[in-house]
């Protein structure tokens, strides 16, 4: 795994490419790190549930491009929509019904969890255009991680490139569920 500074990775273009090649990447959020990579490269994708120790069948949330990414690809009222047109970027997920069902992302009911995050590292994710794994760096169902240096080693074996923005305190993102009209999740 490579460590780098929030700053390099923001200029570099090498962290821009592993973006969209299916690198697999811990970086910062607005609320916790986060490891991820592009959804649409299975292997990535299978690695990070394998090194999360995440049960079988439960999908990971993504980071979208934006809004219209929404829109195109979810079934969503015009009166949801613009409640997360308001809300994003910020540290919320909406649990949504998607038009159509993809790997690694939707779950057996076809739902999805989009993101959009406010932070600077997400907004580099955006710009490439991809949809994005959005996981906290933790073993599944254990404590957040805080600090680079606290990442569990069978995360550190898999991943590519890790950014490093100092500690981050912060706690999982708010989730409202849209599928049947509003509800809170986790707040």
């Amino acid at each position: 795994m490579k460590t780098i500074s929030l700053g390099k990775a923001l200029k570099d273009g090498e962290t821009a490419r592993a973006v969209k090649s299916g690198g697999i990447i811990i970086y910062p959020t607005d609320t916790l790190y986060g490891i991820g990579c592009n959804a649409e490269v299975s292997e990535s994708v299978i690695r990070i549930h394998e090194a999360k120790q995440r049960p079988e069948g439960k999908p990971f949330s993504v980071i979208v491009p934006s809004t219209d990414w929404i829109r195109e690809n979810t079934v969503i009222s015009g009166e949801n929509l613009e409640f997360l047109e308001n809300l994003f970027p910020g540290p919320y997920m909406a649990i949504l019904k998607a038009k159509r069902a993809i790997p690694n992302v939707t779950n057996r009911e076809g739902t999805i969890g989009v993101r959009i995050p406010k932070n600077d590292f997400c907004d580099l994710i955006r710009k490439q255009g991809v949809v994005f794994i959005s996981t906290s760096v933790n073993l599944s169902d254990r404590e957040p991680i805080f600090s680079i240096k606290d990442v569990p080693a069978p995360i550190r074996e898999i991943s590519d490139i890790a950014v490093d923005a100092g500690e981050i305190r912060g706690h999982g993102s708010r989730v409202f569920d849209l599928t049947k009209g509003f509800e809170i999740v986790r707040f």
